[in-house]
């Protein structure tokens, strides 16, 4: 005669899951759309932190010749690449911020396709995740207001890193959200079910015309 024991009667069909199960973290996947968008938007980071990394390699290289070298979008005073590369806040870690946007980005792409083959994660990886995209986009805050007002120059490149971590902060937020991975209203749950692109279309939107007013007599003069 065989014993039923506590853990086979919880785990039987019907029957309702002890505290202790109920309480575990259940691990979630993601949509595909949000996989692809991780996807798309890593790998437009990854493009962006290459293209300054290698020109950033040239600069150096020039200089040790005693020769010029400027990069391909430094189009003109406002839009200068040239001008951000050679900045203090271009290294504001010691090193180039580009390489640190290598590896970050490379992990945005690495989560993305791990969701898409149908990964799923637990609550502590998905609050890290957010974590992670949140120091991002305040990064890039700081960049940005460096580049409006102290460096008073852009970087193209850097437009899309920027670009890119905002769509990627604002769709994982909605996530968690909705998931309930973070504490939120039900009002909230719901704005984010509905509209999703809202937060991070206003973001994006916002900075453009800080952009446009920053060097308003340059664009239509």
């Amino acid at each position: 005669m065989s014993k039923t024991t506590v853990k086979d009667v919880a785990m039987e069909p019907g029957s309702s899951p002890s505290p202790e199960h109920a309480a575990a973290p259940r691990p979630e996947g993601a949509s595909r759309a949000l996989a692809l968008l991780l996807v798309i938007t890593g790998a437009a980071g990854v493009l962006a932190a290459w293209v300054i990394t290698l020109d950033k390699f040239k600069l150096l290289e020039a200089k040790v010749k005693g020769e010029t070298f400027t990069p391909g979008c430094s189009l003109n005073p406002v839009v200068s690449c040239g001008s951000v590369m050679e900045s203090d806040q271009a290294s504001v870690f010691g090193f180039p911020n580009p390489i640190l946007g290598l590896v970050t980005y490379g992990i945005v792409v690495c989560v993305g396709m791990s969701l898409l083959a149908g990964a799923r994660f637990p609550r502590w990886y998905w609050l890290t995740f957010n974590a992670g995209t949140l120091f991002g986009t305040v990064f890039c805050a700081w960049l940005m207001f460096q580049s409006l007002y102290r460096i008073n120059a852009l970087c193209l490149w850097c437009c899309l890193a920027w670009v890119a971590t905002i769509i990627m902060f604002w769709y994982v937020t909605s996530f968690n959200v909705r998931k309930g991975f973070l504490p939120a209203p039900g009002w909230l749950k719901s704005f984010f079910g509905e509209f999703t692109w809202v937060p991070p279309v206003l973001h994006i939107g916002i900075i453009g015309m800080l952009v446009l007013t920053r060097w308003w007599d340059f664009w239509t003069g």
